[in-house]
């Protein structure tokens, strides 16, 4: 199983996003990795290993500083425990990031079609396939709409993807959101003042709130520091989540 930890607020989202990956631990991992949004730039530190592995290289390379970010542990499904196939992966332009749970089944003709469209992958995952996608997805709606919409752009995706999956998604453009979808795979907000919290289980972010809410089957959630927007696939805002 893999674990899924996202977070909005005022506090440096790092410590809370590895310390969230902590509390997944046991679900099993042999990879695990951290991006975190700061001034319109998206820094990602990842590796094969234990969270204690990433913890080493983040006192290597530095701990991305931000209030913004997504973190991830792996458990192999495409792709051997490698640096590269760890989790978070990014668009071709680095600016949209995104974690994934479960298996696209459909990932393999996505990928041959990204392919046949110029796009070049680092990995062996289903995950990248969703990242290049999604990163093209934004594209599109930026050249329709003239800016980006992450929230959006989810929501197409999702609906493009077969299999199980939990997602979280960010964008250097939309640098005060975290977005997430669900469909087979949990999806969990935290709900805190002046800060909201995402996970694949509440031990994620038990220790910052106690209040939870459950993201149903085939919906998105937009969260930011003080507002959690949830919609189906379509863009039906559900009045109460």
């Amino acid at each position: 199983m893999c674990g899924i930890v996202g977070y909005v607020g005022d506090n440096s989202a790092s410590p809370i996003l590895i310390d969230g990956l902590k509390k997944l631990e046991y679900r099993g991992y042999d990879s695990a990795g951290i991006a975190v949004c700061r001034n319109g730039k998206i820094t990602t530190v990842k590796t094969k290993g234990r969270i204690s592995d990433l913890q080493q290289k983040l006192d290597e390379v530095g701990t991305p500083q931000g209030s913004v970010g997504i973190g991830h542990t792996r458990w192999a499904t495409h792709g051997a425990p490698t640096d590269a196939n760890a989790h978070p992966h990014s668009g071709s332009s680095g600016r949209v990031t995104l974690v994934h749970n479960g298996i696209i089944e459909n990932a393999s003709q996505l990928r041959f079609d990204l392919q046949a469209e110029g796009y070049r992958f680092a990995s062996a995952t289903d995950t990248e396939v969703a990242a290049k996608l999604l990163g093209k997805i934004v594209d599109k709606i930026i050249a329709d709409e003239g800016k980006p919409d992450l929230f959006k752009a989810v929501r197409r995706m999702a609906r493009m993807l077969e299999g199980a999956f939990t997602i979280l998604a960010t964008d250097c453009r939309q640098p005060d959101i975290v977005v997430g979808a669900r469909h087979d795979s949990p999806l969990v907000v935290g709900l805190g003042e002046g800060e909201n919290f995402l996970g694949s289980d509440v031990a994620a972010f038990v220790a910052y709130t106690k209040r939870a809410m459950e993201v149903d089957q085939d919906q998105a959630v937009c969260v930011s520091a003080d507002k959690v927007i949830v919609a189906d696939f379509n863009g039906n805002v559900v009045e109460n989540p």
